[in-house]
């Protein structure tokens, strides 16, 4: 599967900061891991900014994190000194990042609403964002589909970020966390609906010359996965 690597807002708008501060940095002894604990320490900065009741300098600081993190993989490239440990521990430290911004994000719309809604959207806005990560990881082996060259560009990192910058600008914090968590647990939906497909679609016995699993019995189906829905299934029984 085609992986995306670089997201609509980054290409055109974070690049044009952020690959100017990789070749200032370039100049200098800063490596690119630290470049990435810096976009932590700014995404924490961003945190406890919501937090304090400052919505304009939380969403600012959380779209300078991805602004900052999208300078070390440029720097590494500068310096010659990509590595797979920069790549793996850049993806870690971004994980911990969302979780703060939309932690800060979830205490700055809850407070004082004494509503559980801003906590359930938190909560639902989280789940999504790591599901989003996770599924994406988990699908590399997969074959490619539309879902990850199309529909996920409307829910990466770099949008997300921007969505906090504009709920803070605006006042709209709960807003904000409905629109995350809708955008990315629908990736999730997607992208498990096209590993459901892939998986059928090349489950041995169907495009192969494999021979069927043994029956053991009348009653036994051997192995054979049922790739129908339930609402198929309801169909074929004329219920």
């Amino acid at each position: 599967m085609k992986q995306v690597n670089e997201g609509l807002v980054s290409r055109y708008l974070n690049r044009r900061l952020s690959r100017p501060l990789a070749r200032l940095l370039g100049r200098t002894p800063v490596t690119p891991n630290q470049v990435s604990v810096a976009a932590l320490a700014v995404a924490s900065l961003s945190c406890i900014s919501f937090l304090r009741g400052h919505p304009l300098l939380g969403g600012v600081l959380a779209q300078a994190s991805s602004i900052v993190d999208g300078a070390d993989g440029d720097l590494a490239r500068i310096k010659g000194s990509s590595s797979a440990y920069g790549g793996f521990l850049d993806a870690v430290l971004d994980r911990y990042a969302d979780a703060l911004i939309i932690l800060g994000l979830t205490g700055w719309a809850a407070k004082g609403s004494g509503k559980t809604g801003p906590w359930i959207a938190g909560f639902a806005a989280l789940a999504g964002t790591f599901g989003f990560s996770y599924t994406r990881a988990k699908m590399k082996a997969a074959p490619e589909s539309t879902v990850d060259s199309r529909a996920v560009l409307l829910a990466t990192r770099d949008v997300r970020l921007l969505l906090v910058m504009m709920g803070g600008v605006l006042g709209k914090g709960y807003g904000t966390l409905v629109a995350i968590a809708l955008l990315t647990n629908s990736v999730v939906l997607l992208r498990l609906l096209s590993a459901y497909k892939a998986h059928c679609d090349g489950r041995p016995g169907d495009n192969d010359e494999k021979e069927p699993p043994t029956q053991t019995g009348p009653s036994s189906p051997g192995h054979e996965i049922n790739c129908r829905t339930p609402v198929e299934d309801l169909l074929r029984s004329g219920a």
